[in-house]
């Protein structure tokens, strides 16, 4: 548009959007439900998955100041770390403290998602790996590992036009996905041939009469437990009548996957000055950040755990981790620790500990649905303690 020498006000235009299904699809296409504990209440909580979806808020905790920060920068979906109702619930009434959430994003047209365990779990992606980065290590690798989620391969037959439509429909679908990248398709051409029957439809070619198409070769990764979203992706999506398509089983292999991380620093640095840096790279709370060990004690190997790892530290032990961070440490557990050969122990707020997740998570959002939907973390710091009173003659 013309730019004459009078301010000129340019307006951006909305980005296009995708269905609530589709961004579900693509979150649990990097975070796989199957990785959460069986208490745990991960997915959707409300939301019509066909409504289109621009903007997405990333938060640890759902709560009212964050649900009043969505409502107030017109946030379509609401992404959270922790579950809105972990404990099994029969209702949802508005005078309840949770219920009134519920129906004010309901009200707001604003829906609910959480990964939590399978977010901690999730391989290269994971709350622990983002703290990791955060804190510069390298080389990391699970502290407990899980095994791999079983996949197929789909092998799918389809008009070289229509190629392109169909691996997007199977991709958003969640095949394609292979450790940090998405829609991997191997694609080869060829001839296919048929004969429609006396009862056939056919997209392309006559009753009775033999018909050779060009068609296109797909092979897609698939999740075990996706393989029925993507079968019904495929009817929907493919041109023919009864399309050509084969499911074939994969053998298990290595997983990145499974809580907690373990790494290196590129070079040593007194439990002093490890303190320090993740007081400078995590959020400030009230409970500061606190350690256990000697505070010239020579780190380079680091375990970490976001929320509550205190049970990793016989795991970060045997990987002979220098120190531990994680959040959520017990007075006992810790007394025993430094009684005992292992890792130095630092503790920070959940809250902190979990919150480099945040960015991370909506980026890879924003890039796995090609930049379609505006992704934000809150500005709310959800740490539950608000404040604290400093003991005077305490100088250290």
């Amino acid at each position: 548009m013309p730019v004459g020498d009078d301010e000129t006000t340019i307006r951006q235009l909305p980005l296009p959007g995708a269905p609530l299904a589709e961004v579900v699809a693509a979150l649990e296409s990097r975070y796989d439900p199957a990785l959460a504990e069986s208490w745990d209440a991960v997915g959707l909580v409300c939301g019509d998955p066909a409504e289109t979806v621009r903007s997405v808020l990333f938060a640890v905790d759902p709560t009212a100041a964050v649900v009043d920060e969505a409502i107030a920068t017109g946030a379509d979906l609401v992404v959270t770390h922790h579950p809105l109702l972990l404990t099994p619930v029969h209702g949802v009434p508005a005078d309840d403290a949770k219920g009134r959430l519920v129906h004010r994003l309901i009200r707001a047209g604003i829906g609910l998602f959480a990964a939590h365990t399978n977010a901690d779990r999730a391989a290269d992606h994971g709350v622990s790996d983002a703290l990791a980065a955060a804190l510069g290590l390298a080389d990391t690798r699970p502290l407990e590992a899980v095994g791999a989620p079983r996949t197929d391969t789909l092998v799918a037959f389809v008009p070289v036009a229509g190629a392109d439509r169909l691996a997007d429909a199977l991709s958003a679908a969640g095949a394609g996905v292979m450790g940090d990248y998405t829609r991997c398709v191997w694609q080869t051409t060829g001839t296919g041939s048929f004969i429609p029957g006396g009862e056939a439809h056919p997209a392309i070619g006559s009753q009775g009469r033999l018909e050779r198409v060009a068609e296109a070769r797909l092979e897609m990764v698939v999740p075990r437990d996706r393989r029925a979203d993507v079968l019904r992706a495929l009817q929907e999506w493919h041109p023919y009548e009864d399309p050509g398509y084969a499911f074939f089983e994969n053998s298990a292999t290595p997983s990145r996957a499974g809580l907690g991380r373990v790494g290196e620093l590129a070079e040593p640095i007194t439990l002093r000055q490890f303190a320090e840096r993740v007081a400078r790279v995590l959020p400030a709370t009230p409970g500061g950040v606190r350690v256990a060990g000697d505070p010239d004690r020579p780190v380079r190997t680091v375990a970490v755990c976001g929320g509550s790892g205190g049970s990793l530290l016989g795991a970060a032990t045997a990987a002979g981790a220098d120190v531990l961070l994680t959040s959520d440490l017990k007075h006992h557990a810790v007394s025993d620790a430094l009684e005992t050969p292992g890792p130095a122990l630092v503790d920070v707020a959940h809250y902190a500990s979990e919150w480099p997740w945040l960015s991370v998570a909506g980026e890879l959002l924003a890039r796995d649905l090609g930049g379609r939907v505006q992704v934000a973390v809150s500005e709310h710091r959800t740490d539950p303690w608000t404040w604290h009173v400093p003991n005077p003659a305490d100088d250290r």
